[in-house]
């Protein structure tokens, strides 16, 4: 097994997120996950930091249980609605399932309908392939996704390949019963509904789509991957298995954040917190090691919760500057707060043992 190389600390890649925004040729950005590690908090911070270096920006939900009206605290639609207090930052939440909006008449639709179902997962790609296409005319500077968990991002990016397969099949299905489909159509009077070129056009003009998107998320100067994580041995697990996917879907990753850190704080007294940070060391150790030449940005667990647009700016200044403690661990300072902290403490106890023994009396 060979050692990994080890990296002099001024050859390590910069912790913060400074490269995605110099990077001036990327068009795709896409930000994930495992379920619950802050994905959707850093797609926002990533596309209001990116709004400040781009001229356009949009950021999209494709998880089910969309939280980037809940981040940004406004409502958003499947249409691309402009982020309050910005002129360049737009949002939108879809869907990841066909819609028949487009096969309005019903010959099209039962027909297509059949073919989906017997092609797994081919609806949500023809899904995200539509949204794409629509996308793509809007001529944004740059696309962030916000993705569901692990399983469904990577579903996401398998989907040229599950169209591709699903276009052969229906080509197949197209080259022996065509003739027999044109007559079916005459028969029911359907007339013009499935005509064959009219299906064959619609189907070519997916697959254009489908191998221009291939192609863009295949080149590293248009498409990045963030994998977002915690320090635990799940997420770490999780981060390793989508890094694998993505290479062999040849589709580049250099950036990892690491969310809920807990740093060794000055006032941290409690036994718990101090086992957590030592627990948390070591897997941040582990993914150091692992992915020595990526930016890796350790973010800050935070009492509260991230929410609004003001919030959103105020936390995105630790993905561009690494997070340090207030106070170095020893110096006279932080021996001092300590001693204030535990004092604090003290007289609380003090005056919660004096009520109790007030109420013992009275009792």
């Amino acid at each position: 097994m060979a050692t990994a190389a080890v990296v002099d600390a001024g050859d390590a890649p910069d912790p913060t997120v400074r490269n995605l925004l110099e990077q001036e040729s990327l068009k795709w950005v896409f930000v994930g996950g495992k379920g619950g590690v802050g994905k959707t908090t850093c797609s926002s911070i990533l596309s209001i930091l990116l709004a400040s270096a781009r001229q356009s920006v949009l950021v999209i939900s494709t998880d089910p249980a969309h939280n980037l009206s809940d981040a940004f605290q406004q409502r958003f639609t499947k249409f691309p609605t402009l982020v309050r207090g910005f002129s360049n930052l737009y949002a939108m939440e879809i869907d990841p399932k066909v819609e028949n909006d487009d096969f309005s008449n019903e010959g099209m639709e039962g027909f297509l309908s059949e073919l989906t179902n017997a092609i797994p997962g081919v609806d949500e790609a023809m899904s995200f392939a539509e949204m794409l296409k629509l996308v793509q005319t809007m001529d944004y500077s740059v696309v962030v996704f916000d993705t569901a968990p692990t399983g469904h991002t990577l579903r996401l990016l398998q989907f040229p390949a599950t169209l591709e397969k699903g276009l052969e099949k229906m080509m197949a299905l197209k080259n022996k019963f065509g003739g027999l489909l044109n007559q079916a159509t005459r028969l029911f009077g359907l007339g013009d509904e499935l005509n064959e070129d009219a299906m064959l056009g619609r189907l070519e003009g997916m697959k254009d789509v489908i191998e221009q998107v291939n192609r863009q998320f295949k080149d590293p100067d248009l498409t990045t991957f963030v994998c977002v994580c915690i320090p635990e041995f799940l997420s770490l697990y999780e981060t390793e298995r989508l890094v694998q996917e993505l290479a062999k879907f040849e589709i580049d990753a250099h950036n990892i954040i690491i969310n809920q850190v807990i740093f060794d704080e000055e006032v941290v007294e409690s036994k718990l917190l101090k086992a957590r940070i030592n627990m948390q060391q070591k897997y941040i150790d582990q993914f150091h090691m692992l992915y020595d030449d990526f930016n890796i940005t350790k973010l800050p667990l935070l009492p509260e919760e991230v929410c609004g647009v003001q919030a959103l700016q105020n936390f995105s200044r630790h993905f561009l500057t690494p997070y340090k403690p207030a106070l170095k661990r020893g110096a006279v300072e932080e021996v001092e707060q300590r001693i204030s902290v535990l004092k604090t403490a003290l007289q609380e106890a003090e005056s919660e043992l004096d009520k109790l023994r007030k109420g013992k009396q009275v009792a």
